[in-house]
């Protein structure tokens, strides 16, 4: 029998562990699109932890939304504000309240396709 020449188990193998919430999902996906942008090169099956999508589904799904005109400019600005931060608005903050519905709304709506994909439990 052939050794397997790296330590991980190729990603067809893996068990994908799908995210408990949108909110995280995003936050996962917006963490991956900044270390690509910093020069961060990704190879599959590599993590220790498989996920069931790649970010770029993450975007893909926002851009259906767009165009179905279940999402807008403001929901999309306001995911990508917030989730460069990290951390999602603060409803109780009179400052953030607007951000905080739009984060509330967007999430909600994401929640849905993501499940059907299998990216949210």
């Amino acid at each position: 029998m052939r050794r397997r020449k790296f330590s991980h188990q190729p990603r067809s193998e893996q068990e994908a562990v799908a995210f408990a919430t949108a909110e995280e999902a995003w936050f996962w996906g917006i963490q991956c699109l900044a270390a690509r942008a910093d020069g961060a090169r990704f190879r599959a099956g590599l993590s220790a932890l498989a996920r069931p999508c790649e970010p770029d589904d993450l975007l893909v799904s926002i851009e259906a939304l767009v165009r179905r005109g279940r999402l807008r400019t403001a929901h999309v600005r306001t995911l990508f504000s917030f989730g460069r931060r990290l951390s999602a608005p603060d409803g109780r903050r009179s400052d953030e309240a607007q951000a905080a519905r739009l984060w509330d709304e967007a999430l909600d709506r994401l929640t849905t396709p993501w499940r059907q994909k299998g990216i949210v439990a």
